[in-house]
């Protein structure tokens, strides 16, 4: 009887470990990419361009040109106090922020309204360049996004915000940058959330598969939300694992005393017999 006893305790503990038990399978991106899928995936795959410019979009822009003083009147400068006892006064020129407002435009020193919501940096610093060109004689123009972002949340190592500071952003390198997802995220079911036109839109990407590379959502855009879900392993994770190794204790010792008592009536029996 003892040994049927001490066969159920080692199947419970196992079934116990089993669950807390990942597979490499499970852990793997883009489990069936080869060098033949590769071809594949080149023969359709389209480089997307950057990010295009939005409404409450932050932008820095900086006009230069070998007259400095030519384009002053088109970077605003910021006053800095060296001492706050003294009376002296530097100013140095900086990249002024500029916020897209809800018909797409910026307000520019000079220029006035230029409107940008549409385009990427190389096209706005192209408009802005062909608008000085008439005033300045060959003015340099730097453009970028600086409040470009996206949200990464759930099980990854560092939630939080990432930047698009290239201005392009695809979820490998979103992940790549939040930590990468712990082994409790669940590689097959990553949701996207991204505003459309006012609208809300929610796809579930699934990051072992190939396709996603060809996907419309490899890329992603400012103020998109990637959500990475818990797989069903999660439920032991470090706050509960005191609880499991405590059930597992219990379990032992409940099963050592049994087998004692077994053992014992095993033993008070026999001798019983021989006695009789």
């Amino acid at each position: 009887m003892h040994k049927t006893i001490l066969k159920l305790f080692v199947f419970g503990l196992v079934a116990i470990l089993s669950v807390s038990c990942v597979t490499k399978k499970k852990l793997t991106y883009l489990r069936t990419v080869d060098a033949e899928m590769a071809d594949s995936i080149n023969a359709h795959f389209v480089p997307s361009a950057e990010v295009t410019i939005k409404p409450a979009d932050v932008l820095t822009v900086f006009i230069s040109a070998l007259d400095q003083e030519a384009v002053a009147p088109y970077n605003l400068y910021m006053v800095n106090v060296n001492d706050p006892s003294s009376t002296q006064i530097k100013s140095t020129p900086t990249l002024l922020t500029y916020r897209v407002d809800e018909d797409g435009n910026v307000e520019m020193p000079v220029l006035g309204k230029v409107h940008v919501a549409g385009m990427v940096r190389k096209e706005v610093e192209d408009y802005i360049k062909s608008l000085l060109e008439e005033q300045v004689l060959k003015p340099m123009v730097q453009v970028n996004l600086i409040s470009a972002k996206v949200s990464v949340l759930g099980e990854v190592h560092k939630p939080g915000y990432v930047s698009i500071s290239d201005g392009r952003l695809t979820v490998l390198e979103a992940l790549a940058a939040a930590g990468d997802m712990t082994p409790y995220g669940r590689r097959d079911n990553v949701l996207l959330s991204r505003e459309v036109n006012g609208k809300m839109e929610f796809v579930r990407i699934d990051m072992t598969k190939p396709d996603l590379l060809m996907s419309p959502y490899y890329y992603l855009q400012q103020n998109d939300v990637l959500y990475v879900s818990p797989n069903s392993v999660r439920a032991i994770n470090s706050t509960n694992v005191s609880l499991w190794v405590s059930m597992v204790s219990a379990l032992a010792s409940a099963a050592t005393v049994i087998v004692t008592i077994v053992s014992v009536t095993n033993g008070n029996s026999s001798s019983s017999s021989s006695g009789n």
